[in-house]
């Protein structure tokens, strides 16, 4: 996948971006920026790659991503079609530490702030109990005057600071700080979202990097920190626990749905993945 660096320099107001997305794919690159970024998913499901971290998104999803950490969203295959009925809706809040001014989060007062937007290099995942509490906020915040959403922003940091209910996404630090982007990465990555439904094998996704099985292997593992297979199983695993949902769908339904030709596989990574069976996730939710 491309890891691309989004710079700021055309947005009207530099320190603080606020919008309201309305459309699918949200971002069709894995890339990075200097701001930290909040995203809300008030509509739509897919998957979410943060750092080395991947996971199904689904409405109610609150994230907060770190200055330079590489992330993407996309959504569920279905949200592309022409005719379409799925409906999307994420609030993308971008800011940059001094968007209140020079040093303002190095005061005692800021502190929990201070430290939150510090772990926010792994990614921070809020718990859905605290993004409904916050959701009025979330949603309002994209009409309001700048003044007032600089000011909102400073309650929402605030409130989730004090939340005590976030998950560390990434399990390492990814923060890129060179401008050299990776489009054979960009390409497989896509790949794998867009199929990871049917067979893919190692030399197709080699082929597309345009590289020899070995160097792939290689490459993958240290942009991603993590092996071609594991990641592959993981983004498949992901959006099982998705369908895992539908009663109307057996184990093994949605075993081959995802990718796997073996249920008896599938088991295995789905409780090596989520630390349980499928049918036991499945009671569980």
């Amino acid at each position: 996948m491309k890891l691309v660096l989004k710079r700021s320099a055309d947005l009207k107001n530099e320190r603080l971006h606020i919008l309201c997305k309305e459309i699918p794919c949200l971002d069709s690159t894995w890339h990075y920026h200097p701001e930290y970024e909040l995203l809300y998913i008030s509509k739509s499901t897919g998957i979410r790659f943060v750092g080395d971290s991947v996971s199904h998104f689904s409405p109610g999803d609150l994230v907060l991503v770190g200055s330079n950490l590489p992330h993407l969203w996309r959504n569920d295959a279905s949200y592309y079609a022409a005719d379409s009925p799925n409906n999307v809706k994420t609030v993308v809040i971008k800011f940059r530490k001094d968007f209140l001014g020079e040093e303002t989060f190095s005061y005692p007062e800021f502190s929990a702030i201070n430290q939150m937007l510090k772990a926010s290099k792994n990614g921070l995942y809020f718990d859905k109990k605290v993004s409904k509490k916050l959701h009025n906020d979330l949603i309002q915040i994209v009409d309001l005057h700048p003044a007032e959403q600089s000011i909102k922003l400073l309650s929402l940091l605030h409130q989730l600071s004090q939340s005590g209910s976030n998950a560390v996404l990434s399990s390492t630090d990814m923060r890129q700080y060179s401008t050299e982007p990776s489009q054979r990465l960009d390409a497989v990555l896509k790949y794998i979202s867009d199929h990871y439904d049917s067979s893919i094998y190692l030399q197709d996704v080699a082929d597309i990097a345009c590289m020899t099985t070995n160097s792939f292997c290689r490459f993958f593992k240290k942009m991603t920190n993590k092996s071609f297979t594991q990641f592959l199983n993981e983004v498949r695993v992901r959006n099982a626990t998705r369908l895992l949902l539908e009663d109307h769908l057996s184990v093994s339904q949605v075993c081959y749905m995802v990718g796997y030709n073996s249920v008896t596989n599938f088991h295995k990574q789905f409780k090596q993945i989520m630390g349980s069976t499928p049918n036991h996730y499945r009671q569980t939710i």
